[in-house]
């Protein structure tokens, strides 16, 4: 793992202490302003923030989460939370905006198709969610290396699988690059809401995936 900076200085690292925060900023900029069906459930900033501070504790826990940083500043430029695969969801979900109604469902009917995803034992899958990337960054393949270094982070811990929800064209073509297989898949534009076509506006997005890859032993 370590540093890759070369020419782009850009390190790859475990989460640390003092990431938390930056973390939590870049990730509810980037999926505010550019994930697909948090910009049509209209989630906020604001409103996608505690989402990431649920998630970060559990994700950080286990030096699974891989953060990339400017290597003469430290400044976080990227990161993808990353847990075990047995994990179960954080304590005050339900506190969250109602406006992630659409999308934790969508997610969870994932979940419905494909359900030998749900038995998993401690310490055999990863889970990787949430991968974001600052602007001033883009196009340097950024990405593309997070998923990589945490592949092979989770490979050296003993991990013999990874699994992600991949929820647009960008992220599906990032993962499957990475060697990952879709397992299970929804319809953005077929999906209903409490009856109401709420991402008809991005079916061309096609839908979210679960996507799996096995792991070098």
């Amino acid at each position: 793992m370590g540093s890759t900076a070369g020419a782009q200085s850009i390190e790859y690292t475990r989460c640390a202490e003092g990431d938390v925060e930056p973390i939590c900023d870049l990730l509810a900029e980037v999926f505010s302003r550019s994930d697909p069906p948090a910009v049509a459930a209209g989630v906020t900033a604001l409103e996608f923030r505690p989402f990431v501070q649920l998630l970060l504790p559990k994700a950080d826990g286990g030096g699974l989460t891989i953060v990339a940083r400017l290597a003469n500043s430290g400044e976080v430029v990227g990161a993808l939370l990353t847990e075990d695969g047995s994990s179960s969801l954080p304590d005050g979900m339900e506190r969250l905006s109602p406006k992630f109604g659409p999308v934790f469902d969508i997610l969870g009917q994932l979940e419905e198709e494909h359900p030998g995803h749900a038995e998993i034992a401690y310490g055999e899958k990863l889970h990787l969610f949430l991968l974001g990337v600052s602007p001033q960054v883009a196009g340097r393949g950024v990405a593309h290396e997070l998923v990589r270094v945490c592949l092979e982070n989770g490979s050296q811990l003993g991990y013999r699988t990874a699994v992600t929800e991949a929820t647009n064209k960008v992220s599906q073509h990032i993962f499957r690059k990475a060697g990952f297989s879709e397992r299970a898949a929804r319809s953005y534009g077929e999906y209903r809401f409490e009856g109401r076509a709420v991402f008809a506006s991005i079916a061309d997005e096609g839908g979210p995936m679960l996507m799996e890859k096995p792991l070098a032993s």
